[in-house]
């Protein structure tokens, strides 16, 4: 039998949940994984990805449900959607995405006070029977990497808002 270690996961499985909202803490000028802010809408790394260049697309103001959202915030968060996506396929090159919104607990959100947005690049061949069967994910790049290959071109769109 093989053994795959995946020693970053210990921190999630048995770290300290964090206080507060991480999207909230998201918009300090020092936070670690904020690749985006703009007037209305953020985009931020996700610190535990399913794949390489996962990120989360969210409003600023905290709210939990799209009810909530006025006209402009909806318009711009959709808007900071497509920017995220055009971003990932000029820096990363994916074959296509995944893109969802969970909303509420039971329907998975793992944040369900702050509406967001989860944009997964996909590749040919990025899955295996690894993730089927032995329910583990492979990421090839340290998300520190990821985080550098993305943030210049997001620091373009800071430019052009």
């Amino acid at each position: 039998m093989k053994t795959m270690w995946a020693p970053w996961r210990i921190e999630y499985i048995l770290g300290e949940k964090e206080e507060g909202c991480v999207f909230c803490k998201g918009l300090a000028p020092d936070a670690e994984l904020t690749l985006y802010s703009g007037r209305l809408s953020m985009v931020m790394m996700n610190k535990f990805p399913y794949i390489n260049g996962h990120l989360l697309v969210s409003p600023r103001r905290h709210v939990a449900g799209l009810d909530e959202l006025e006209a402009d915030e909806m318009g711009d968060l959709i808007a900071t959607v497509e920017k995220a996506v055009s971003t990932l396929k000029r820096a990363m090159h994916p074959d296509g995405f995944n893109i969802g919104l969970n909303l509420g607990k039971v329907a998975g959100a793992g944040v369900a006070e702050h509406l967001h947005f989860h944009i997964v690049p996909r590749w040919f061949g990025d899955t295996n029977a690894l993730t089927v069967f032995a329910e583990v994910r492979v990421i090839p790049e340290h998300l520190k990497a990821t985080f550098e290959k993305l943030k210049p071109h997001f620091e373009k769109l800071d430019a052009s808002t």
